[in-house]
Formats: C-alpha cells, structure tokens, sequence
C-alpha cells in the first residue's frame, strides 16, 4: 500500500509540474502556456517569448530575400500589454522597388474556466503608416488580450534588397525560452557575419544544400544552410554604466561583402579601408574640407609648441558654437561655420584640424562613434557606423585628441561621448590605423573636511573639494553657467549643514581640475547627553547603481576613477570618545578596484580616511556581483559610519 500510495503521489507531482512549464519546443499553444502564471527563471517578467522562430532565403523565382517569423509570447500582466501590439518596418527606395508584409496570421488564446478561448486577428485590423520618406510601419496589435493571455503571430517579408539580408535579435527586454534563426544563403553572396553580445548560442550548425538556386539557361548555386539557436534567454535591461544597448543585445547580423554572379563576373561590395581612406581623402565635402585654408596668423608668435595649440584651441573653442548636431558625412562647410559662428561637429573639427595643421602642429583627423550611437565595426570598414569627428594632435611626441565642440573641456580631453573604445584615426599618406579612445588620467572626486567641535555641540569648520577630468565637468558647468544658483544645489542636496561662505580656487571653466572651498557649520545630534555624528558630511556615493539580479553585457565607466574623503575633528579636549567605526579593507577579484577606510584617534583630533578606486574602465560581466557588493559596501559606510562621544 505504501509503494502504491508513492507512486500515486509520484504520477501527482509529475502531473503538476507538467501544467506549471510553459512547451517552448514549437509553435503550437499547450494548456501549459495558458495555466502557468510565473515564468520561475525572472519572477519580475511582465511578459515572456515562450518560443519565436524565423527562417531567411532567397527565393529561386522572384531572387528576393524572404523571411518568415513565428513568434508565442505569454502575457503575464498587464505591464506586457505593449507586447501584443507587433510593428514591422517596411524600407522602400522612392521608386518602385519596396519591402512588402504578407501572410499575417494572429491568435490570442484565453482560458475561460476549462475552455480555451481563441480570438483571431482580422485582416481589416492589419495598417500600414508611414514613418518617413523610406519607412512605412506595418502594424497590428492582438484582440482580446488579458493577463495570462497566450498570443501567437506569424507572417512572411519579402524584400528586393538582398544585400542587406535580415538580422536576428536573441535578446529582447523581455526573457525569451527558446529562439532559433535559419538560414539559406547561396554561395554566389558572400556575406560578414558577426554575432553581437555576450550570450552564446546553444546551437549553430551549418551545411550545404546542392543547387538550392537555379537560374533561367542551367545555372546554379549551392546554399549554406545555418541553424542558430540559443534558450534561456534573460532580459536586458538598461543599468548605469553602459553604452548604447545595441552594442550587448545578443543578435546576429550581415553585410554583404561580395556578389558572384552567374556570368562570371564579381562584384565586391564590401570595401577595404585602403579604398575608404582614397574616396574621404578626394570626397568633395569631407576631403576639401580638410585642404580649406584659414589664412589666420594670430598665433605664430607663440614658439612654444603647445602653448600655440593650446592658444588655438581655446580659440576656436570660444569662438565657434556647435549647433548639437553631428553631419559627420553630410553637408560641411568651414567657411560657413566662419561666416555664422556656429556649426556642426564636423565644421568645428576640421576648422580646428586647419588652424593647427597651418601652425605647424602635426595633426590627422578621427572618425569614431558616440557611446549612444554604438560599437563600430573593425574586421572591415562600415563607414556609415561613424558618426562623430575629433583631432589628434602629435605635440613633442605626446598625443592629443582634441574636441572643440565643448566649451568646458581642456585641451586633450574629449567630452564623454566620446569614450568609446575606438577611433579610425587617417592618414592619407600611410593609410589609416585604429587608435584606443581611452582616457589617459584619472579621474578624482576628493573632499577634504577640517571641523572643531564647538562647546555648543557645533561643529565649524571647512570642507576642501578638489575634482578632476570627467568628475570635475559637471560641476564647472554647473558653476560657470549659473554661478548664483550653485551653492542652493549644495544647500538643498545636504540640508543638514550650514553653509556660510563658497568660493572657486580655479582658474576657469576649461580647467582640468576644478576647486572649491566651503565654510560650513554642522549640529551633532545629543541625545542622553551622547553625541552621535555621521562622518560622511558629504556622500561620495548615495546609493547603489548596481540592482539587477543578473547582468550580461560590461560594467562601462568609460574612464578609470578614484573617490578620497578624509574628516579631521578636533575635539578641543571637551570630549570623550566612546565609539569610532571600525577600520576595513577590500578589494575586487584581481585587484581591479580597492576599498581602504579607517579611523584613528591622534592626540585630541579623530582623524578618517576613505578610499576608494575603480582601476578598470570597463568590467567584464563576470565582475557584476563582487562590483555589486563593492558598492553596496561603500554605501553602507557612509550610511552606518557613526562617531559617539561624551562630554567630559
């Protein structure tokens, strides 16, 4: 009885467990998908993509690419109502030639007490708008959708541009369970593929299928065809410290490199950078720009080299005002930007590349790309990538890379869109390199406090602010735009202190380094005739920026940095001490950040030191939670540090 009894609760526990798993090997909508609520791998998902499909060819009639898509998508409350509503962009050249929708079928499945409930998708209920002068948006969105909805759609693109054959996304912000991507290429299309993200795949098989192409007169192509597939796919979701997501969503992509055709000939459509740096160098926007004589010789008096570049910086710097646009490419005119005053990136570069070339400064133009513009490609030129223009400038053999687009950066610092890993630097005389975009120095955040605990239970005193680079921008603009406003920043930030006199020790906005001085009065708070104080007046980091459960793309400061607090009270031999915060040390795993705090008591003065430092300007995946702890741990200092003293 007690093996049947078992057994009994054996065959329960599995039927159980199969009405809780959503069925993400196929298309198909199980009773599963409908009764299972929670997706147990991200509690959090408002929504979840069970099982998607595609599958990209070219057609052997019509020598379009083809694609079909099959997507299940599982609404779990009504945060993923957005889900159901599915847009597809259609490209079109102006002419005749566009992308074209067909075969669009929707269901959405619903459990009404034990009946499955379908209501499908009418074809009245399929738009099309137009989005601009080469997009039009096909859209629909799913009927009778509810929380703990099933919903499945489907439908075939068919486009005439097969050189821009069709990516694939694996990662969405929402989790997906299953998501597989097929592929029939002929060999007469060469393509680059390149797999984005840091997520593998669990499948990526790939064989050839003899004539998959035919052609009229007895021609024909062999197929590569790839299977891509990868599962358990978590959401990403936007944290600080990143680029653009398009440069961590797990997809795959294509660019056309070279087309065979059935004649004979080959046409190479992918480009080396020696053909590249040929067509920038004679382009008639960007290479005349680059030979536009300023005829300005205000800064030949100057001997001194770097002073002279730095004179011509600053100038063009305060001369010239960027519009906020970039036009890297498109129309540039360095007479205009000296005729209005005001240009884009590109006008206000290469007016600065001239004056200094004219000045006998070596320098050579940087094409890079925007943290928000995304990663460049680097194992062949994708020119349209690029969206951004700087100067490098080689001064007795140190080197510069200069933007003067900016008015509150200094010479030889980029402002911090800039930081992104790499830059195309060219040379039209021995063909153009890549060169790191990576701060040199480091940045500082430093807070020096000097108080005297008055009899009263005042503290009085001040505080020495001294930042650097990335750390000192923000607040050099903040001061030099509106120098009446800053201190209320100060005041209204940290209520609890008195700040009665604020002065700047810097010499001006483009500083590399930016100083202030603050004259503050602080209250400790007595309560049984114990005093207790928060030494940490100033919060170096007020909470933790780092929450998600799992993070799968790099921790990116963009630059290296460094945070010190130090505190001198002296107690002026009225005090007893009964508590201090205890001294501790960490580190990150292989000493990629360091963590020092300790209190000492010297004479009559309680004497704390705080340090911290981030070594690396970009941290791997991998270093999430031990990044993750590090600055819980610093913030924590700063909340629960107290200082407790008696009056003698």
């Amino acid at each position: 009885m007690k093996f049947i009894y078992l057994t009994l609760l054996l065959l329960i526990a599995l039927h159980v467990n199969a009405q809780t798993d959503f069925y993400s090997t196929d298309y198909s909508v199980s009773r599963s998908d409908l009764t299972t609520q929670v997706y147990t791998k991200d509690s959090t998902a408002n929504a979840l993509v069970i099982y998607e499909y595609g599958k990209s060819y070219i057609d052997d009639e019509t020598f379009k690419l083809v694609s079909e898509i099959k997507r299940k998508l599982k609404i779990i409350s009504s945060k993923g109502f957005d889900k159901a509503t599915v847009s597809v962009y259609l490209y079109n050249d102006g002419n005749k030639n566009k992308e074209k929708i067909k075969n669009v079928i929707a269901t959405t499945y619903n459990l009404k007490g034990e009946t499955v409930v379908k209501t499908s998708l009418r074809s009245n209920e399929i738009y099309e708008e137009r989005y601009n002068d080469h997009y039009t948006i096909a859209k629909f969105t799913l009927p009778n959708v509810k929380e703990g909805s099933v919903i499945t759609y489907s439908y075939t693109t068919e486009t005439p541009y097969v050189y821009n054959f069709k990516s694939w996304a694996f990662q969405d912000d929402i989790p997906k369970i299953y998501s597989e991507y097929n592929t029939s290429i002929p060999a007469n299309y060469e393509y680059h593929i390149k797999l984005v993200g840091f997520l593998k795949l669990d499948v990526n098989e790939s064989v050839i299928e003899s004539q998959c192409l035919t052609v009229y007169g007895g021609g024909y192509a062999d197929c590569t065809v790839s299977k891509y597939v990868m599962k358990d796919i978590p959401a990403y979701i936007d944290e600080d410290y990143t680029t653009t997501k398009d440069n961590y969503l797990a997809k795959i992509g294509y660019e056309l490199n070279t087309i065979k055709k059935f004649d004979g000939r080959i046409d190479k459509i992918s480009k080396t950078w020696n053909d590249v740096d040929k067509e920038l160098k004679t382009d008639s926007r960007f290479g005349k720009q680059l030979k536009v004589n300023i005829s300005n010789d205000t800064f030949t008096s100057e001997v001194d080299a770097l002073k002279r570049a730095e004179n011509i910086f600053s100038y063009v710097q305060d001369t010239y005002t960027w519009d906020g646009t970039y036009n890297i490419f498109g129309d540039i005119s360095v007479r205009d930007l000296m005729k209005n005053k005001s240009g884009n990136v590109s006008e206000i570069n290469i007016l600065l590349h001239n004056l200094l070339e004219e000045n006998g400064i070596d320098v050579k133009p940087v094409l890079l790309s925007t943290r928000a513009n995304g990663f460049v490609t680097k194992i062949f030129p994708v020119i349209s990538e690029f969206n951004y223009l700087i100067v490098q400038a080689t001064i007795n053999n140190q080197i510069y890379l200069l933007d003067a687009t900016d008015t509150y950066v200094s010479f030889g610092e980029l402002p911090f869109r800039c930081l992104n890993r790499d830059g195309r630097l060219l040379d039209f005389k021995n063909g153009s390199t890549w060169v790191e975009i990576n701060p040199k120095t480091l940045s500082t955040m430093q807070y020096k406090v000097d108080l005297k605990l008055e009899e009263n239970d005042l503290l009085v005193g001040k505080a020495d602010v001294t930042s650097t680079g990335y750390h000192a921008y923000p607040l050099k603009k903040s001061y030099y735009s509106n120098k009446s406003e800053y201190l209320k920043h100060y005041q209204e930030k940290y209520n609890s202190i008195n700040f009665t006199e604020h002065k700047v020790t810097s010499p001006g906005r483009t500083s590399y380094e930016f100083q202030e001085e603050f004259n503050i009065e602080y209250q400790a708070e007595n309560i049984n005739d114990n005093l207790y104080i928060n030494p940490f007046l100033f919060k170096l980091m007020s909470e933790n920026p780092l929450k998600l459960q799992e993070r799968t793309y790099p921790i990116d400061f963009g630059y290296k940095d460094a945070y010190l607090y130090t505190l001198k009270i002296d107690l002026n031999d009225n005090y007893d001490i009964l508590e201090i915060p205890e001294d501790l040390n960490i580190s990150l795993p292989n000493n990629k950040g360091l963590y020092i705090f300790s209190t000492k008591v010297i004479d009559n003065d309680i004497v704390l030191y705080f340090k911290f430092t981030f070594k690396e300007t970009i941290y791997n995946p991998e270093y999430y939670e031990s990044l993750k702890v590090f600055m819980g741990t610093i913030v924590d200092t700063q909340k629960n540090s107290l200082i407790v003293l008696k009056h003698k």
